[in-house]
């Protein structure tokens, strides 16, 4: 029995809803990989990847609610776990960056997007849903908008919106014509590149990832199934994937603490506008 590699394709999961079926004249039949297609004319139409999203979300929330549904002033049982997760993010990001009084101002935004982003990130070593659901760009946007809103909020709110944008953009003390330069990039790298690269760095990172496991065990399978010397090679990759598992695993932490804490850095920094 000879193996077959099969090159990873994303098509079925980042593109989904093509139409099976479609003939010369344009008529069309159904639309694959997508679920409510013909309610509300597809307007809450749903793929794989959006309902790992929502199941993931879900049991977040689900997790917190039952948690801290009775709390107790001595914690046990769920509720201490969720209080040992809550104040990580409380004492190591929101705290530490922003310190006590900020910290517990935005920390349920802060944790709400370090929970939602690892949460979302641990399907990618789940057997059965083998993907992050933040390898497609659609949740690290969203996300990062919300971080956009927060941090613009947190500046406008105490200096006014006019004066935070100024005193985010303008230097001062630097010589009149060197303004015509600084400012734009001044500009573009705080209202721009802060959520651009909020989105890009996690989508990036948990899409290497999905593909290089997939490689990994998609060698694994043809070497094995070779029944011939480079079947052995199959031990190789196996061990592979199984450590770049373990990797994945670090990364998907890595990735939820990386963007929860710059989502803070950023705040910050609105928040001491006028120290430019």
């Amino acid at each position: 029995m000879k193996g077959s590699f099969h090159a990873p394709t994303l098509d079925h999961e980042f593109f989904p809803g093509h139409v099976e079926g479609t003939s010369n004249k344009g008529e069309t039949g159904h639309v694959v990989n997508m679920w409510l297609t013909d309610f509300a004319g597809g307007a809450f139409a749903l793929d794989r990847l959006m309902l790992v999203r929502l199941l993931m979300t879900a049991i977040v929330a689900i997790f917190f609610l039952i948690a801290m549904r009775n709390p107790k002033l001595v914690p046990s049982g769920l509720q201490n776990v969720a209080e040992v997760f809550l104040d990580f993010v409380r004492i190591h990001i929101a705290e530490e960056i922003l310190g006590k009084k900020e910290g517990r101002r935005f920390l349920p935004l802060l944790a709400t997007m370090f929970f939602v982003v690892f949460a979302t990130n641990l399907p990618s070593v789940i057997p059965g849903l083998n993907v992050s659901p933040n390898a497609r760009i659609g949740m690290p946007l969203v996300l990062a908008i919300f971080g956009y809103i927060a941090f613009v909020w947190a500046g406008a709110k105490r200096y006014g919106f006019f004066k935070y944008v100024k005193s985010s953009v303008v230097i001062p003390n630097l010589p009149f014509l060197l303004h015509f330069l600084v400012v734009p990039i001044e500009a573009f790298s705080t209202f721009i590149m802060r959520p651009a690269t909020l989105t890009l760095r996690l989508m990036a990172n948990m899409l290497a990832g999905h593909i290089i496991l997939v490689l990994l065990f998609s060698a694994t399978n043809f070497f094995l199934w070779q029944a011939n010397a480079w079947s052995v090679v199959s031990g190789v990759t196996i061990l592979a994937s199984i450590a770049f598992t373990m990797f994945e695993l670090l990364v998907i932490f890595l990735q939820a603490y990386i963007f929860a804490l710059l989502s803070a850095v950023y705040i910050e920094l609105s928040l001491h506008a006028d120290e430019h």
